[in-house]
């Protein structure tokens, strides 16, 4: 299933960012429907990072506005977005050291939980049935990712790619209507990029992505609609086709648009 971007699950208007005098993001727009894939690229310093943080609730824009099923956000905190059915996955991974593979992906399913993400964590509060549901999600999400074998190992013990797959599988495991993918195919090998590239796909039959990323024959080959951006302002957007024909694209990944006044405002952000 295919879904185009007219139908608004997600939606970005005007979103401008300003950190004192720099101007992160400048009257930034992007529309996700559900089961599209949408890429967000742009050369090192874009605003990428900014704009993935303020779609993902973390981080309040200066002016614009984010609608989530045309209403606002339903908070800041990151289990105030998985209750609402947004999931995010992080370019560092961002499991819990401590807590098993399967531990991890159970916390990754707060949303589902009576007791809130606090006895998750904890153990606090919790229904047994709740826990016995929730265990079963995560176990069932360890097989859709090819991990069970790891369900009571330490991430830390694991290849990176296992690791990739466990952060998938607890995005994943609360059945988000949204997952924002924070460079998902970073450190991984051909073979992988090509898991990475088939699980995506197979996203779209019940989820929207918001796929932020670097490697750019993944981005061509998963997005049917590609953002770019370059110091903090659209400049190209469409299908991958259109974007790949876009000369103004093509200038700025090879540096030759020179003379803007935010070239030294790149530097510390990617």
């Amino acid at each position: 299933m295919t879904a185009t971007v007219t139908d608004d699950l997600l939606k970005a208007e005007g979103v401008t960012v300003r950190f004192g005098g720099l101007t992160a993001l400048d009257d930034v727009g992007l529309r996700v429907g559900p089961g599209s894939v949408v890429g967000l690229i742009g050369p090192n310093g874009a605003g990428k990072t900014t704009l993935f943080n303020v779609l993902s609730g973390v981080l309040r824009p200066t002016q614009g506005t984010i609608t989530w099923k045309g209403a606002p956000p339903p908070g800041r905190r990151t289990h105030h977005m998985a209750r609402a059915g947004i999931a995010r996955t992080f370019q560092g991974l961002n499991l819990f050291p401590t807590m098993t593979v399967l531990d991890n992906v159970v916390a990754g399913a707060d949303r589902l939980a009576v007791g809130g993400p606090f006895s998750l964590l904890t153990g606090f509060g919790r229904h047994h049935r709740d826990e016995r549901e929730l265990q079963g999600r995560a176990l069932a999400a360890l097989e859709r990712f090819d991990i069970t074998e790891y369900a009571h190992r330490l991430p830390g013990t694991l290849p990176y790619g296992v690791q990739k797959q466990v952060a998938l599988a607890r995005a994943c495991v609360a059945d988000p209507e949204l997952l924002l993918l924070d460079e998902p195919a970073g450190g991984l090998s051909g073979k992988q990029l090509d898991r990475l590239a088939d699980q995506i796909r197979d996203f779209r039959e019940s989820m929207a992505v918001v796929l932020v990323e670097h490697h750019m024959d993944l981005v061509m080959r998963v997005c049917d609609h590609i953002v770019v951006l370059d110091f903090g302002r659209v400049i190209s957007t469409g299908t991958p086709e259109e974007v790949q024909a876009d000369p103004v694209v093509t200038q700025a990944y090879l540096g030759t648009s020179t003379g803007d006044p935010h070239d030294n405002e790149r530097k510390g952000e990617r």
